[in-house]
Parts: C-alpha cells; sequence; structure tokens
C-alpha cells in the first residue's frame, strides 16, 4: 500500500476562478451516477489507519489560501450557483417540524427558483432540483408522497440523530424502518466515543451493520466533526467509515458547537482522495452546519473543485446539508440578473 501523509498537496491544481466545465448543462443530469461504482465495503485495515496523520498547520494554510481568493464572477458565478442548488439537501431538522412544513419544504424543492428568475436566465428546460431533501423519520412518507414524480431522493437521517447513543437494535430498526417508507439515502451519525477512545474495530462493526440494514439505499456516515478533538481523529474516523462501506462521509448534524469548516473539509477530502486511489472507489462528501450564503458554498465548490477535479461536483459525490443556502442563493442569481438584492421574504423557503 502506497501510504502517505494526508497533508501533502495534490499537484496541478485547476486554475483559480474557472467555472467548472459546462455547469449549467450538467446541471440537467438526473444524477450524474451514470458508470459510479458504489463501495462495496473493505476489512478494516488498521495498519492503513494507524499511518494517518494530520499536519494541522499545514491544512489550515491550505485552506485558508480557497477563501481568500477572488470568486467567481457574472456569468461564471451564475453558472456556479446554479450547479450549487443540483447539490443542495435541502433539510429540516428541527423539533417543531410539521407535515405541513415538510410539505412546503418540498413544494420549494419541486421549483427551487422563481419562475421569472428561470425565464430570464433561459434555464427553463433544464433540471435545476436539489440532490435531495432532508428529513426525521417521522416525515420520510409525507416527503415521497410531496416529491411523487420528481426524481428527487428523500434522505432520513437515523441511528439516533443527533446523538446516536440508542441502543443498536433500536437504531437499525429506525434505518430499516426509513427505508420501508420509501428514504433512498440514509444519514447515519457515528458514536463520536468510539473515536475519542480510538475503537476503530467497534466503529468499523456498527458502520458495517449500518451499511448492511440500508440495503440498496446509499448511506452517509456523519462523523459530528467539532466533536472529534483532533483533525487526524477526523481523518481516521472518515478512512474507518469508508473502509466499512460509506457512500458518503459527512461533517456534522448541524446541532454541534463547531459544524462545518475548510480546514475539517479539507482532512476529510484528502482522506476520499487518498481512498480512491488505493481502492478505485469514489466516496462523496457533504459538509453540513452553518452553510448559509452563497459565498460559503463556492468556497466549499472551489475547494473540491481543486482537490478532486470537477468530476466530484456532482449530487452522487457532492452535497451542502443546508436549510436557508438556497435563499441566498436566489437572491444572489436576482442580483446578478437585476442588480438589486432582494428582500429574504421574497424567496420563502417553508
Amino acid at each position: 500500500m502506497n501510504l502517505r501523509v494526508v497533508d501533502q498537496p495534490k499537484p496541478a491544481a485547476p486554475k483559480d476562478g474557472a467555472a467548472p466545465d459546462d455547469a449549467v448543462q450538467k446541471a440537467a443530469a438526473p444524477d450524474g451516477t451514470q458508470g459510479h461504482k458504489r463501495n462495496p465495503g473493505f476489512p478494516l485495515d488498521l495498519d492503513w489507519v494507524g499511518q494517518v496523520r494530520v499536519n494541522r498547520s499545514a491544512l489550515e494554510r491550505r485552506a485558508g489560501s480557497i477563501g481568500a481568493r477572488r470568486t467567481v464572477k457574472k456569468d461564471y458565478q451564475l453558472a456556479w450557483l446554479l450547479k450549487a442548488i443540483t447539490l443542495i439537501d435541502l433539510t429540516t431538522l428541527n423539533s417543531d417540524d410539521t407535515p405541513g412544513r415538510v410539505e412546503r419544504l418540498c413544494a420549494k424543492a419541486r421549483h427551487p427558483l422563481r419562475q421569472d428568475i428561470v425565464e430570464r436566465l433561459g434555464v427553463g428546460d433544464l433540471r435545476i432540483l436539489p440532490g435531495a431533501v432532508c428529513v426525521y423519520h417521522a416525515f420520510v412518507k409525507t416527503a415521497v408522497e410531496a416529491l411523487d414524480g420528481t426524481g428527487i431522493p428523500v434522505a432520513a437521517v437515523s441511528t439516533a440523530f443527533p446523538h446516536g447513543l440508542a441502543p443498536l437494535d433500536t437504531r437499525l430498526r429506525e434505518i430499516e424502518a426509513s427505508v420501508k417508507d420509501g428514504a433512498r439515502e440514509i444519514d447515519i451519525v457515528i458514536e463520536r466515543g468510539m473515536v475519542l477512545t480510538q475503537d476503530w474495530q467497534g466503529l468499523y462493526d456498527q458502520m458495517k451493520a449500518f451499511r448492511a440494514a440500508c440495503g440498496e439505499a446509499h448511506i452517509k456516515a456523519i462523523l459530528g466533526t467539532g466533536e472529534l478533538a483532533t483533525q487526524t481523529n477526523v481523518a481516521k474516523a472518515s478512512l474507518v467509515c469508508m473502509l466499512a462501506g460509506a457512500d458518503f462521509i459527512k461533517t456534522s448534524t448541524g446541532k454541534e458547537k463547531v459544524n462545518a469548516t475548510l480546514p475539517t473539509s479539507l482532512a476529510m477530502i484528502r482522506m476520499i482522495r487518498w481512498f480512491h486511489e488505493e481502492t478505485g472507489i469514489e466516496i462523496g462528501y457533504k459538509p453540513a452546519g452553518g452553510i448559509s450564503s452563497a459565498k460559503t458554498a463556492l468556497d466549499y465548490m472551489a475547494l473540491m473543485k481543486e482537490e478532486l477535479g470537477t468530476h466530484w461536483l456532482e449530487p452522487h459525490l457532492f452535497r451542502f446539508g443546508a436549510s436557508s443556502l438556497l435563499t441566498d442563493i436566489e437572491r444572489q442569481l436576482e442580483h446578478g440578473l437585476t442588480g438589486h438584492y432582494a428582500a429574504d421574504y421574497r424567496m420563502p423557503m417553508v
């Protein structure tokens, strides 16, 4: 195995500020999954896990260079923002959620942009729809019915979200129930204590069980990175989850004090790249929590493009976990067309 440290830079990064190739046209593709091979899972390699080290200062310097750069402008920015819509897991995970709120969110997912914006951009014939709608298990059926005929998958948070500390049998039954109700994606929560105590075998075994319970539904492993203490722990947990069969690795539940950050994202993305180099399997990445502005979304997309390539800017390999991001993207698109920012209430979510 060709082991390397995860802070090693990738050579020949794409030019700064370049737009995703044919960004608007690619947004028309249903999900970009043609030819994509799902992660079959691999045996736990503790030697590989033990070799993982993260140079935190180098990681932070590299991540800091992303947000400090001049962002894409004008028509290129509009193309990036349209692409960003297709990468959003439109989410409502509040304690006061109701079937009516979920139905309104699904209505927004069906029509993420106001019709006048669609017409002025000339994208009415393209499939500009979010990557998924993410809800609690109790609302999976409601969301599935509301999205019928759209092709938009429903993602369910499971395994005692957000803490992940219920009995294992309870968590497995919750996954199975969500899949039975029609969820095509399952966002599971790992036990952070297993990472903090270096119980990699226990984490691997649980992830294998979660993956088996998902069946054909794709599984996203939420690491809760803000509670894992070090970037090395984040990188090792990422690797163990991928070895156990995760289709995506995800930063946060959105309920932690610290959620997605660019340095943490870089640590996870570098592990995805290393895993792909060693196994040939492409793993998706989902930052979640605190991503509410179009500028922040563009920073994450630039990071993905530079580290993994334009190929990873597709819904089957990259998602944003967000509830309010779409509102700001819509405002930025209107500003690009009119030169004026609309009030938030003109782009209601739910």
